[in-house]
């Protein structure tokens, strides 16, 4: 099963994040989804000659929820994306299943394949996995997964407002603020530093888990940085995870943003120590901690591959 497909536990079980130097020292780039996008609501139509009957008095859904039929998808607008073989929607986390009840059967499976494959293309092709989770969610709009997955697409495009409005109605139809630190992040990547911080410190913000905790202390530091709150920003990292003898999957994030906090302090030492910290714990090399631990030890950079094409241009004139 292809690593990524493992990004489809949506909810507080999540591990779709951004890289260390995306959040602790600008805005997220090439790990960047969006959301938010109105055009996934997709609440079942009423009237026309398949629609049930409406009691009186009563909102569509809610007839239709009576008339004990489950919400079937309608005729997509558009060619649907194809499924990959070998995929089969069973390879997500048991919580989306859950989710997924309140579609057909036939629905169900079909919208499971489209997370599946939006999750494994997420880190190579963007566009086909903005199409399987635009199809996800015109099957099954009010489904929290479905407006997850296109929320952190758009967000690994830097389409910020999108995503930020689809992580919103992820909370809204869920009741859970596991994404509060993308949202964050994504305030602060419009230009919001203030917002973001009024976000950072609401009620939901104490109920997170302990990985979003970290995620969360990470972004906040950034829009310290941003705003020239130095020492706060570092100061705002000393968790208890701030251990390097601890390995866990937020470890070489929270250590490499430590080390960019010291480092803009002026503590060269001190970010030298736990960007070195960071590689030793980013075992799938996921910051660019070793170049950084370069950058201060002096080394220089060579691109050979560069140098050989020089080369053999230069061969060619000659």
């Amino acid at each position: 099963m292809p690593a990524s497909v493992r990004h489809l536990a949506y909810g507080p079980t999540k591990v779709w994040v951004m890289s260390p130097q995306d959040r602790s020292a600008g805005r997220p780039d090439r790990r960047a989804p969006r959301q938010g996008d109105p055009r996934r609501g997709g609440r079942p139509r009423t009237g026309g000659a398949s629609a049930p009957p409406r009691r009186e008095g009563t909102r569509p859904a809610e007839a239709e929820r009576g008339s004990g039929q489950r919400l079937t998808p309608k005729s997509p607008r558009k060619p649907e994306p194809a499924i990959a073989d070998g995929i089969t929607g069973k390879e997500l986390d048991r919580a989306v299943w859950t989710q997924l009840r309140t579609l057909s059967k036939e629905n169900a499976e079909g919208v499971a394949q489209h997370l599946v494959m939006a999750a494994v293309l997420l880190d190579t092709d963007l566009e086909g996995a903005q199409a399987h989770a635009e199809t996800a969610v015109r099957r099954a709009g009010r489904v929290p997964a479905a407006r997850e997955a296109l929320g952190l697409v758009a967000y690994r495009q830097g389409d910020w407002a999108k995503a930020l409005a689809e992580f919103r109605t992820v909370r809204r139809l869920s009741g859970s603020s596991h994404l509060l630190p993308l949202m964050v992040d994504a305030e602060r990547a419009l230009g919001r530093p203030d917002r973001a911080l009024e976000l950072a410190s609401t009620p939901e913000a104490r109920t997170l888990a302990r990985d979003e905790k970290v995620e969360l202390a990470i972004v906040v530091s950034g829009i310290r940085r941003d705003q020239g709150q130095l020492d706060a920003a570092a100061a705002g990292l000393k968790l208890p995870e701030l251990d390097p003898r601890r390995r866990k999957a937020w470890s070489a994030r929270l250590f490499y943003a430590y080390a960019e906090a010291l480092l803009a302090l002026g503590d060269r030492a001190g970010a030298r120590e736990w960007f070195g910290y960071a590689v030793d714990a980013d075992e799938s090399l996921e910051t660019d901690a070793a170049e950084r631990v370069d950058e201060l030890d002096g080394v220089e950079q060579v691109d050979l591959l560069g140098d050989d094409e020089d080369g053999d241009e230069t061969g060619a004139r000659g």
